[in-house]
């Protein structure tokens, strides 16, 4: 079992201490959360808070994904660096390849990238991207981000990207695994099909077995039970080994743990003290247990 840390909507002096201190007490994943821009005015909902508001955001600071990434990559040596999730359909998949592949090298090969459809139209409006059709979008971009991230020339000629034969240089030495975030039906699909993982991103009791039993059907029915799957998630089980046992039984690769509840409007008041308490904690209690 593999454990990630995660921490989010915090002071961004924080996050290098932070993954400095996940990597010494054995976590081998770090988070890092996907934001542009807070509008003023909005009629969209938030999936993952029970009344759909997103008052929390406005005013938290988010530093670039890629960004984030290549500066924790420096200051660490073992511990991989996951979004969850990038919002990849706003954005020109070529670049992202070349964000990617360039956060790969400079890390040896310590990121994986998670990758979703944002639900809000603002995303795409002021980046100039129509909302509509916005997974079949995705699937373009995720065939363009692996096909150039082999560092080989490619092409592609789709609905809405035509790209010439080309390469990138350089590529990383190993293939930058490709994990899909989101719940519905399509995202599932899509993780098995085109992706090497799946992540999940909380949700009610009970949710995560039912939507691991579909993730499960999905790769029976495709062929793929045998081929290597991440799966990301956070669930109670992960605060327990016991728990962690349960889910790693379910098919769980990936416990994703964090130590507050990030969804409340208002800076974050707890101190960076606090956070390397809590990370260690955990660490001692749980997983130095899982995996003795």
């Amino acid at each position: 079992m593999r454990f990630t840390f995660a921490e989010a909507m915090t002071d961004p002096n924080f996050y290098s201490p932070l993954a400095i201190a996940a990597e010494a007490a054995g976590y081998e994943g770090f988070v890092i959360p996907d934001s542009i821009a807070y509008p003023e005015e909005s009629n969209s909902t938030y999936p993952y808070t029970e009344d759909g508001s997103r008052e929390f955001l406005e005013d938290k600071a988010f530093i670039e994904t890629f960004v984030m990434a290549a500066a924790l990559g420096a200051v660490t040596k073992i511990i991989r660096f996951i979004p969850f999730v990038l919002k990849l359909p706003v954005r020109p998949p070529a670049l992202v390849a070349k964000q990617s592949m360039s956060v790969a090298v400079m890390t040896g090969n310590r990121f994986a990238l998670g990758v979703g459809t944002s639900p809000w139209v603002e995303d795409y409006d002021i980046l100039g991207v129509d909302f509509k059709r916005r997974g079949k979008r995705m699937d373009e971009c995720m065939d363009i981000v692996r096909g150039l991230g082999t560092g080989e020339y490619f092409e592609f000629h789709g609905e809405f990207y035509d790209i010439p034969r080309i390469k990138m240089n350089p590529a990383p030495s190993r293939p930058i695994p490709l994990l899909v975030g989101g719940h519905a039906d399509a995202a599932l699909k899509r993780a098995v099909t085109r992706g090497d993982g799946w992540m999940y991103g909380g949700g009610p009791p009970g949710e995560l077995d039912s939507l691991l039993d579909k993730i499960h059907c999905i790769r029976k029915a495709e062929g793929r039970l045998d081929d290597p799957f991440e799966i990301h998630a956070g669930s109670p089980d992960a605060y327990s080994p016991d728990g962690c046992k349960r889910l790693e039984d379910k098919g769980v690769t990936d416990v994703v743990v964090g130590f507050r509840t990030p969804y409340v409007v208002g800076s974050d008041t707890e101190p960076l003290s606090q956070k390397i308490d809590s990370l260690n904690m955990f660490a001692e209690s749980v997983i130095g247990r899982v995996n003795r």
